[in-house]
């Protein structure tokens, strides 16, 4: 497995990334691309696939994802958020470039110069590329330059801490709805940050990225616009990794738990009462409403929760 750190030659600039990417939103807006009607995810198909590496743990990736690294050439990849045993078991024969660091003036030619010379390319993004990812404006910078893509879905983090809680993020009478959701700082402004609101709705699993070093100064805020204290609160570090750690509190409570523990980064908050499952009802799905209609062996009835 070779890692390559620097692209030094002058000569592999592509356009202004930046140009680019508005063309290509210019292009969206007057008509759809013939290809969303032409694949669906998981097809193969032709360009560099965007794949999502999953939350960490090397077997949350996808078949898709994981024959198209064992096939690849060149894998960019997200660094330190991807596992790396993830990349020492399926791409320890390809050339891997870790993207943190460089930006789209150095990551754009460097994909497509190896596309065009005919090498497999995967840029292999954490979690699943379409949750904060920055995929598209890659994406688009690439297509400008005449380069296909595509993408390949990945298990987000808020599943494995789904998972991990041993619980769902829906439940029938305590959750109707999932915000993914970040709080406010660099990207977000304060009045862009609504986590507050959906914490409010009452039937929402709040599912909070990149917020882990913001825990204190968002359940400070909850508590001052008077949300309940005894709100349910669970905190997990590095969902599926083997160093995964799992803090469960309250609005009022986990600020002082983080901190004890010492997280900065890395963390997936989740507010809601369907981190503890408790209070829950019944679904329609199993019982005598899934079979009404039916009438034994001449069809199927489908169970839904509508």
């Amino acid at each position: 497995m070779t890692e390559t750190t620097t692209n030094d030659d002058p000569d592999a600039s592509g356009g202004d990334p930046q140009e680019a990417i508005d063309a290509q939103g210019a292009l969206r807006r007057e008509e759809l691309d013939d290809r969303i009607f032409d694949h669906n995810a998981g097809d193969e198909q032709e360009g560099i696939p965007f794949v999502g590496a999953g939350p960490g743990n090397p077997r949350l990736l996808t078949v898709a994802g994981k024959e198209l690294l064992e096939e690849a050439d060149l894998v960019v990849h997200a660094g330190s958020l991807v596992n790396s045993e993830l990349l020492d078991e399926y791409c320890a024969h390809a050339e891997l470039v870790n993207s943190v660091g460089k930006d789209l003036e150095e990551l754009i030619p460097l994909m497509r110069d190896a596309y065009e010379d005919g090498d497999n390319v995967v840029r292999l993004h954490s979690g699943d590329p379409a949750i904060y990812g920055a995929a598209l404006e890659q994406m688009d910078a690439l297509e400008h330059e005449g380069v296909p893509t595509y993408f390949v879905p990945g298990v987000t983090s808020a599943f494995a801490a789904s998972a991990t809680l041993r619980t769902q993020l829906t439940l029938n009478e305590v959750s109707n709805h999932v915000a993914f959701t970040r709080p406010q700082g660099k990207t977000l402004t304060e009045e862009e940050d609504h986590i507050s609101e959906f914490v409010g709705m009452g039937d929402v699993t709040s599912c909070i990225y990149l917020g882990t070093h913001a825990v204190r100064d968002t359940m400070e805020r909850l508590l001052e616009d008077g949300h309940d204290p005894e709100t349910p609160v669970g905190v997990i570090y590095h969902a599926s990794w083997p160093d995964e750690d799992v803090i469960i509190g309250t609005v009022e409570t986990i600020a002082d738990k983080v901190e004890e523990a010492g997280y900065r980064a890395s963390a997936m908050v989740v507010i809601g009462d369907a981190v503890t499952g408790a209070g829950y009802e019944r679904s329609f799905l199993y019982g005598d409403w899934a079979n009404r209609g039916s009438s034994g062996s001449s069809g199927e009835t489908e169970a839904s929760d509508d």
